[in-house]
């Protein structure tokens, strides 16, 4: 729903980059290490299998900060999902910014209440964004690609697998050919379980209200209970 805003588009779902408090901590090989016999013995081992990519569960709480560093922003976050729909609410009425972003009945939705610079007379209209569910942000998902095992620090040092996904406009073979970024991401995952979520980085055109064009939120808690997921008043199709 994936970050960024995190789904004010559907790239947004891509998560769905960051300021992060990511150290990575690879793994060191000693002399008499499995590998090191291998390659003795003559013969090179398999390379590790890589881990699975992140997952968006079905239902889930979690709860976290929504971060805008060139703003100056560090707002309460929460994300949850219930029988495939999930809803993000960064900040409130009291806060400088305020928003909601939704998978709903296999539609996104996106509605800022609040945002510097934002005029909030007349309300912000809600967006749909169009088709979009929760199989289809996993099978995007699925074409992330692995950066690497790291470790956030904080409060509780979270073991995580680093995954970076991203959409770009123009050729898809290598070489030197026009191409456009339109949207990166970066997930962290919890390394025994990548349908738990730690941090999220988003940084491209589905964050156009930043100057930065980045945004990123870290969650406190996450775990497998089925959460509230409500639509708006405002995203309700107008009676006829």
């Amino acid at each position: 729903m994936a970050s960024s805003r995190t789904l004010r588009t559907v790239t947004s779902a891509v998560v769905g980059g960051l300021i992060a408090l990511a150290v990575t901590a690879p793994a060191m090989a000693t002399a008499s290490s499995p590998i090191d016999a291998a390659v003795a013995g003559g013969f090179t081992p398999a390379p590790p299998e890589e881990p699975r990519p992140p997952l968006l569960p079905a239902d889930f709480q979690g709860t976290g900060r929504y971060i805008v560093r060139d703003l100056g922003i560090d707002v309460p976050f929460t994300w949850q999902g219930r029988n495939g729909n999930s809803q993000m609410i960064a900040g409130g009425p009291e806060y400088p910014i305020w928003f909601t972003n939704l998978i709903y009945d296999n539609t996104l939705y996106t509605l800022t209440y609040k945002w510097p610079g934002l005029p909030q007379d007349p309300p912000q209209p809600c967006h749909q964004a169009g088709f979009f569910n929760r199989q289809m942000f996993n099978d995007l998902l699925k074409t992330a690609r692995f950066v690497g095992p790291e470790i956030l620090q904080g409060n509780n040092a979270r073991h995580v697998d680093h995954w970076r996904v991203g959409a770009v406009v123009g050729s898809s073979q290598p070489g030197e050919f026009p191409r456009i970024p339109l949207a990166l991401g970066d997930i962290y995952v919890d390394q025994r379980d990548p349908s738990r979520w730690w941090q999220v980085l988003h940084f491209g055109i589905q964050n156009l209200y930043d100057p930065a064009l980045d945004e990123w939120f870290t969650m406190k808690t996450f775990w497998h209970q089925p959460g509230q997921v409500t639509l708006p008043d405002r995203c309700l199709p107008s009676p006829a």
